[in-house]
């Protein structure tokens, strides 16, 4: 059997790391494996295929920015991957973010429709369903239940300067996904997959499969790193840190807190660390896993306030490293805890927040022993990774 994912990045990022995990365990039940990427030059257990090229993805991403027509571009590209796709006669064709300035998705769509293949569709966010956007709670809409139009998030991701298209865009995206017999969508949180069901894809079998990690590398063994007693140390992990990740709620967080809480926020850039208040101490970016495991493993809390996200993998991360999570109530953020492990709180309510992250660091040790155990019963990525084996071969069987 073979196994053709398509995404993004390979080996690379949080998607791509996914695709890589299900590639190698597709491998070991005996199967050919592929992924097919759109940026970067990763190595991978899988066979790779990249989709264009740099210059490529600058130009889908120009056309995106002054016309709003992302995933339309790319044309040459995604006929040359076609053809290869057409060689290498996949069993299997899992979709993963097909956005992201690399592949044609109107082109892709009409081969998948003649392929006749099963398809499966993991969401990551919500750009599948919409208009223009990838998220969309922190803008309050819902109009792409019925039919985007003058899009309160046309300047966030995918960016568009000048063309608001979100009422064709989502016409285009309703007329080339749905037709797709074979086709499973997999929403990586509850919450997507209730999103889902009220979308355009509402009548195609829906299937959640949580994210999972390595549970032998996100530990807390040999992690030396202890907080001194009556001290307490709060960590909190973005890729990007803006309002809509609750950097702004982290600097009113630290107002709230006496001066014994110390936070640490990783992912910023230079400039935001040389603005940060006393008490919030700033780490760039890093790939060192091993130093973010000491991080989630030394800290009394990991609070997440983001205010809009699908599934955060950083809080099964730190739950794995015996650390609770203090999260708001927002899409699929709270699924990865519960009472044992942390503490959702209102949405945006920073006071609560405060009260939740007090009360977590005081019992911490209560909390302690049940984040390891609920890691390894819900997020363990062999185990959440199989699942998708299980699903290629339950679509394959009824052909």
């Amino acid at each position: 059997m073979k196994l053709l994912q398509i995404n993004v990045t390979a080996n690379w990022g949080s998607t791509g790391k996914i695709a890589e995990d299900i590639g190698k365990l597709a491998i070991e039940a005996g199967w050919e494996s592929w992924i097919a990427y759109g940026r970067g030059n990763p190595s991978s257990a899988s066979n790779l295929i990249r989709i264009g090229s740099d210059w490529d993805m600058k130009l889908h991403g120009l056309q995106t920015r002054i016309f709003d027509n992302h995933g339309l571009a790319s044309k040459k590209a995604t006929k040359e991957f076609i053809q290869k796709v057409k060689e290498i006669q996949p069993d299997i064709i899992h979709l993963h973010n097909i956005h992201g300035y690399y592949i044609n998705y109107y082109l892709l769509f009409e081969f998948l429709k003649e392929y006749g293949r099963p398809v499966v569709w993991t969401l990551h966010d919500c750009w599948t369903f919409t208009g223009h956007c990838s998220h969309f709670v922190f803008a309050r809409c819902d109009k792409w239940k019925s039919g985007c139009f003058d899009c309160p998030e046309k300047g966030s991701y995918p960016k568009s300067l000048i063309i608001d298209r979100s009422r064709q865009n989502y016409i285009d995206k309703k007329n080339a996904f749905l037709g797709l017999r074979n086709l499973t969508i997999v929403p990586v949180s509850n919450w997507l997959s209730e999103m889902v069901s009220k979308s355009f894809f509402k009548g195609y079998p829906i299937n959640t499969i949580h994210n999972g990690i390595d549970l032998s590398v996100f530990n807390s063994q040999g992690s030396n790193s202890q907080t001194e007693k009556g001290y307490y140390r709060i960590l909190g992990v973005a890729s990007v840190w803006n309002d809509r990740k609750g950097l702004a709620d982290f600097i009113h967080l630290r107002s709230l807190l006496p001066k014994n809480y110390e936070i640490v926020l990783v992912g910023l850039t230079q400039d935001q660390i040389d603005s940060l208040p006393s008490g919030i101490r700033g780490i760039t970016r890093t790939e060192n896993i091993q130093q973010m495991v000491d991080l989630y493993a030394s800290a009394d809390v990991f609070v997440n306030p983001t205010l809009e996200d699908t599934f955060p993998t950083t809080n099964i991360e730190a739950l794995a490293c015996g650390t609770p999570v203090v999260t708001y109530r927002t899409g699929g953020s709270p699924e990865a805890i519960d009472v044992n492990t942390g503490v959702v709180v209102p949405y945006g309510s920073v006071m609560d927040l405060a009260e939740a992250v007090k009360k977590v660091c005081e019992n911490r040790e209560h909390y302690r022993p049940f984040c390891r155990e609920r890691a390894e019963k819900y997020f363990d990525c062999n185990k959440q990774y199989k699942k998708y084996i299980e699903l290629y071969e339950s679509v394959s069987s009824v052909r």
